[in-house]
Formats: C-alpha cells, structure tokens, sequence
C-alpha cells in the first residue's frame, strides 16, 4: 500500500510555497483579462442577483461553488448573417460559436492559472444534456438573461439580446468563478430595441407577433428543423418507409442533402432573419436612419422573397400563416420532436410553450389536470382571450377535470395510445364536455 505522505508528488506539493487564491478578483483586472482572452466586451454578476433567481438552481447544479458569473459577447460579421445564402450565414455562427467556447475556455485556463477554480458552459447552449431529451431542459445555463443581468444587452421583441454598441450581431458565453468580484456590472437602463417590427415582417413563420407575442413551437419547427427534433422526425420517416422510393417521397434528395451537411459540420439554420434585419445598436444603426426605404430594398426585401420550403406542423398558426403572408413560399407539414415527452415535468413545461393561441380562439375554459402514477401532479390550465396560464395546484371552478395515469397520459401526447384505450381502461378519467378536451388538444398541435 502506498505511503501517501511519501508520495513524490505529495513531497513536492507540500514543499512547495503557493499562494493562496484570492478570495475577491479586482473588476479591472478580470475585465482585461477577458477582453484579451478574446471577449468583445464583458459583464459580471453575483450569483444570488434576484434578477437571476429563477435560474439560480441551474447554475448551482452545474458548478455548486459558484460565487460570481462572466457573461461575454462575441461579434458576429453583419453581412454575412444578412445574406440569404444560409451556407454563408451559419458558417458565420458555427465560427462565432467555436471562437466564443474558445474564448470562455481561455478565460477558465487563466482563472486556474492563479488558483481560480470556474467552469464554462457551452455557447449558445449546444450541445446540450441529451440524456435529458423529452425528459426536461436540456441546456446547462440561460445565457440570454445572464447577458442582461450583466448590461451586456437586452432582448427584443424577436427574443435576441441587444447589445447597445453590436445591435443583435452577437453571441454569448457564460463562465461560472469561485470566486466574489470587486465590483458587479448592471442592467442596462434602457433597451435598445427599437421596436420597428422588421422582425415581425421577415419572420418566414409568423413566430414574432407584432404585440410581443413568441410562437416558440413555429420557430423551432422551421429554424431548426435540422437540430434534435427535426432529426428524431426524419429518423421516424426513414423507419417508416417501406422502401428508398417511399422514402424519397416524403423526402426530396435536397432535404437529404441537407441533413447530411448538418450531421457532418454542424447544425444548420433554417432562418436567422430577425437577426438579419435588425437595425438596433450603434454600430448598426446608420444605414437604417440615412434611408430606410433603402436599408429595407437591401436587406429585408431579398429574405422576404427567397422562395423556400417552410417547414410547419399541421394545424397549426404558422400553416394558416406563410400562405397568407408568404404565398411564394411553399409549406411542408412535418413533425418537430416536441410531442416526444417522456416526463409531466417536461408536459406541463411545454404547454406555455406550444400553445397556438390562433388556434385557441373562441376557448374560454380552466382546465384542471390531476396526474397519479409513476409521477404525480395536480395543475390548473386557464385558456382565455388567446392566453394560456399554467399554474400548480387546482385553482377556481374547473370547466373541465381529469385525472389520468401520467405514464398512460404521455403515450397519449406521443400519439402512442388513443383516447377510447385510456377511458375503457380507465387510465383517465373526466368531468366535464369532451368537446373541451378536444377544444385543448387543438391549441397544441406539436
């Protein structure tokens, strides 16, 4: 058995003479550090900021020591996300993202240098935990309101961060230091914003609505359609054909192309076009006030008239919108890998998420939804004036109860089972109209 204290290595480290790891890194001297590492500018943040507490607990899970938080920006070439060529474009991000790991990465190894223990999480949020996939959030840590909570910037109404000198062109990163700061960074007051609706206009899905509203489920859908629920829905199609003529018929050879290109040097885009339009931020402005009828013929005009394939899911706001507003631009329906649910957690999660309040019109009702079983739940959904609210607990008269068994109810979001199957077995339980169940079901499509 070893002698730990004759180690050679143990000898040696304790005859060495460190010095102790500063408890407070002076603000200054972090921010140069991070701006030489490679950072366009930079923000910190304690981690008990309330501004941060409904986040708190991811970013304690992912590094329990954590005392402060670096928040970065990374630049991104304007023009190049402007283009509607979309190789052009997401070489742009899948460089930018490199650099920003890189970036964080390099401030993580300095910090060590000196005896700071920290952690980076991955940019952008890929890749993710796919082991939670269908079962919860796959993302270690929120960069978006990480930024904010640092000055770096605030979000628009398209769901970006602004930062006031960069507009949208940006990336974020995050490191998590064991260690207090000098001096904390804050909000900006104002955001930069200019709410000119350009996002509105050149959203191929309809995803940004002009009074704020975020149809989350359209975006994904289409935007990433080559990310991990388009990829398990392609997977289902090529189990589900027959044969490579069946395939090929739901399939185009450029679709297959494309998923190809995205498997082999990363996930591409779809659309960043509320990004490429934007004209927020200092350094952006410019040609939007020196002459916006022609800053639109430039750049937001040839986005809005590419012919493409939108990729929607059907029954949805988005299908009954790209006709409406991008006729030129062919629909295709297809599944988006949000119905693949393997939690109540991650249902009741995705509700806010899915819901198509188009769809929803004329549904006035609350809803209360008990789970038994494996997990248990008891919920209270309010669907009126094309809102949702998702609340804990049974609140208020319902218009509609159930009580379901949660694995049974899941094999019935998955499309698994059917309803008749869970009520003979008496796996779910109801009071009230079936026309309202059917009425929910219909503000969720995914």
């Amino acid at each position: 058995m070893v002698d730990l204290a004759s180690h050679p290595t143990v000898v040696s480290h304790r005859a060495e003479t460190k010095a102790s790891p500063p408890h407070t890194l002076d603000a200054d001297l972090l921010r140069s550090l991070c701006l030489e590492a490679g950072a366009d500018d930079v923000g910190f943040v304690e981690v008990d900021r309330e501004y941060l507490a409904a986040h708190r607990a991811d970013i304690v899970s992912v590094f329990p020591r954590t005392k402060s938080i670096i928040s970065i920006v990374c630049r991104m070439n304007r023009e190049n996300i402007r283009t509607p060529m979309r190789s052009i474009a997401n070489i742009e991000f899948h460089h930018v993202v490199h650099k920003t790991d890189g970036v964080v990465r390099e401030i993580v190894s300095r910090l060590e240098d000196v005896g700071v223990r920290a952690i980076n999480a991955a940019a952008v949020g890929f890749p993710m935990e796919m082991d939670r996939f269908g079962a919860g959030k796959q993302w270690l840590v929120s960069h978006k309101p990480i930024a904010e909570a640092a000055g770096l910037g605030r979000m628009g109404i398209h769901r970006n961060v602004i930062h006031p000198k960069f507009g949208n062109f940006i990336l974020l990163g995050t490191v998590l230091l064991d260690a207090e700061v000098s001096a904390y960074s804050r909000p900006l007051d104002f955001s930069p914003c200019l709410e000119c609706k350009l996002c509105v206009s050149a959203c191929p899905t309809g995803a940004i609505a002009p009074d704020g509203h975020f149809d989350f489920a359209a975006c994904y859908t289409h935007n990433y359609r080559e990310f991990s629920g388009g990829f398990t829905d392609w997977v289902d199609t090529i189990a589900d054909s027959p044969s490579s003529r069946a395939y090929r018929d739901r399939v185009t050879p450029a679709e297959t192309a494309s998923m190809w290109q995205s498997l082999s040097f990363g996930a591409n885009y779809k659309a960043a076009y509320c990004m490429a339009v934007c004209p927020a931020g200092e350094d952006v402005i410019g040609p939007y006030l020196a002459d916006r009828k022609q800053y639109m013929e430039e750049i937001a005009r040839p986005l809005n008239e590419k012919a493409e394939t939108v990729y929607v899911v059907a029954g949805s706001d988005a299908e009954a919108y790209v006709p409406r507003r991008f006729p030129h631009k062919p629909i295709k329906r297809v599944r988006n890998g949000l119905s693949n649910i393997r939690s109540i957690f991650a249902f009741l999660r995705s509700l806010t998420l899915v819901f198509q309040r188009g769809r929803s019109a004329g549904l006035n009702a609350t809803f209360h939804f008990t789970f038994v079983g494996r997990e248990t739940a008891e919920v209270t959904v309010e669907i009126r004036n094309k809102t949702i609210k998702v609340t804990n607990g049974r609140h208020g008269a319902a218009d509609f109860a159930m009580t379901a068994d949660s694995d049974a109810w899941l094999s019935f979001v998955r499309k698994e089972v059917k309803l008749p199957w869970l009520l003979l077995r008496r796996r779910l339980r109801f009071r009230g109209s079936p026309r309202l169940l059917q009425a929910f079901g219909r503000c969720f499509p995914s």
